[in-house]
Parts: C-alpha cells; structure tokens; sequence
C-alpha cells in the first residue's frame, strides 16, 4: 500500500535533512575550506585524503537522493557515517550527529517504502 500525501511528505522532510548535511558537508571538503583542513587535523585524519572523502561523501548521498538506488545510497551512507562515529568515539567526542542522520536517512526511506517496511519485522511495527 502506497504512503499517505502526509506520510510521503513527511518521507521527504526526514530524508533532505541528512543529504543537505552531507551534500554539505561533501561541498566545503571538496573546496578545500582551512575549517575543515583544521577538522581534519583535530579528528586524527590526514588532510591529503579530505578530498577523497569528500568524493565518497558526495557518491553516497547522490546514489540516496536517485529513488532506484536509494536503498544503496542508504547502505553506503550507514557505513560513511559509522566511520564518523567511530572517528568521535576514538576521541573521545560526542557522536549523535551523525547516529541521528543515519537514523532520519532510513526513517525517510521506511516510511515511504512499503518494500522496505516489509523487511522490518512486526514487532517493530
């Protein structure tokens, strides 16, 4: 059964939030921002591959936002934004930002994919 008119927008709402973030966030490593050289620098993660993780960033978030591919683009994001957390956790620092934008990119895919839905078992229902 197709999502509600509410349900679809609300769908939508919850998936922009984190593929503006990461689009972002793709966008000022590809740029080359000093900010986020000096993230980098903080994180533990060598400045020379903020590029290459930009390119993978910007990857992710495009194969979410195409609707034939958005449960890869899901996959992958989970996986860049595991490694975020993981980076946070090594440090020491606080890691809801990226748990919370992996949880509003599947959220916005479940509630508007009934195949998607039907892989979740029912007690979560």
């Amino acid at each position: 059964m197709p999502a509600s008119k509410g349900k679809l927008w609300a769908s939508y709402a919850m998936s922009a939030l984190p593929a503006l973030a990461l689009l972002a966030s793709a966008g000022m490593k590809l740029a080359n921002i000093p900010a986020v050289q000096e993230g980098f620098v903080h994180l533990g993660w060598p400045v020379s591959v903020m590029f290459w993780l930009g390119l993978v960033e910007l990857g992710c978030v495009v194969l979410y936002l195409i609707p034939a591919t958005s449960v890869l683009g899901a996959i992958l994001v989970t996986g860049y934004l595991g490694g975020a957390i993981a980076t946070h956790l090594r440090i020491g620092e606080p890691f809801a930002g990226p748990l919370i934008l992996g949880m509003l990119a599947w959220g916005g895919l479940y509630l508007r994919s009934p195949q998607l839905q039907a892989l979740i078992p029912r007690l979560l229902r």
